[in-house]
């Protein structure tokens, strides 16, 4: 079963704030491959471990019809909160159960979440739900990370993996599976034609509140929190002054450029 991290409706509401869309790169290149593989135009597509919906709104503007699925009721709460899409529609299911007739789903994807699954039991659900030549495209970001801002974004880039470095300490030990560049999942997927891109380099739009934000949002510092919740919170408040007093900014709405590697696994059955 799935390693459950992102049950709490708090946790939940901060991820729909704070975590972001996929970038243009990464959309790119998932669009680019299932266009060469003739994957699209296509009638069904299913977003697994969707979270708040991030990645399934991206896939709603190309597909007919949308299933954003994931395990934590509290998610897909926050996923239906938003005005949705008349096509997209969210399901609480685990990832290795997935409602879905056999050969019935053109494209599969996962943004940010395969790590969490149990491979083995997700990859037979894959094989079984995907219809021949129907494609996957699992993704996630990386810790390798960096910002940039005027003449400062090498010191502003340390203050941030400095706090980074911190909260990783408390990763669960499937992060395992995002520091290998998802070289396990990519050996699992039981597709023939299969590829993994390790260099995708997305700009995502932030403030210096959103940078803070996203490292709220990640579970090592909810578990952080849970341990020590005076350290966790001075150790993000700090952060977030040492960057403004560094950049010469007073607002934490103060935008910045956030630079992201993605990794994607995809595959074509």
């Amino acid at each position: 079963m799935a390693t459950q991290m992102f049950e709490g409706r708090g946790h939940a509401a901060v991820y729909q704030k704070y975590r972001f869309a996929p970038g243009k790169e990464l959309q790119q290149t998932i669009l680019s491959y299932l266009q060469e593989k003739k994957a699209i135009p296509a009638e069904l597509a299913v977003d697994v471990g969707c979270g708040s919906g991030q990645g399934t709104r991206f896939l709603g503007e190309h597909f007919k019809k949308v299933v954003g699925t994931d395990i934590s009721e509290a998610q897909i709460q926050e996923a239906r909160d938003p005005p949705c899409m008349p096509n997209i529609s969210y399901l609480v299911c685990p990832a290795e159960e997935l409602p879905f007739q056999d050969a019935s789903v053109d494209v599969l994807t996962s943004f940010t979440a395969a790590h969490w699954f149990d491979f083995e039991k997700f990859m037979r659900e894959a094989e079984r739900v995907v219809r021949p030549g129907g494609c996957v495209a699992i993704s996630t970001y990386t810790v390798d990370m960096s910002l940039r801002y005027g003449d400062c974004s090498e010191k502003l880039t340390k203050i941030f993996r400095e706090c980074w470095d911190m909260i990783l300490k408390y990763a669960h030990k499937r992060l395992k599976y995002v520091l290998e560049d998802y070289k396990e999942i990519f050996e699992a997927l039981p597709f023939p034609d299969k590829k993994r891109i390790t260099d995708i380099y997305d700009q995502i739009p932030m403030t210096v509140e959103g940078v803070v934000g996203y490292m709220e949002s990640a579970s090592p510092y909810q578990t952080f929190m849970k341990n020590d919740p005076k350290a966790a919170t001075s150790l993000l408040q700090e952060t977030e002054k040492r960057m403004l007093e560094t950049m010469g900014v007073s607002s934490r709405e103060t935008p910045v450029e956030f630079w992201v590697r993605h990794v994607c696994v995809l595959g074509c059955k």
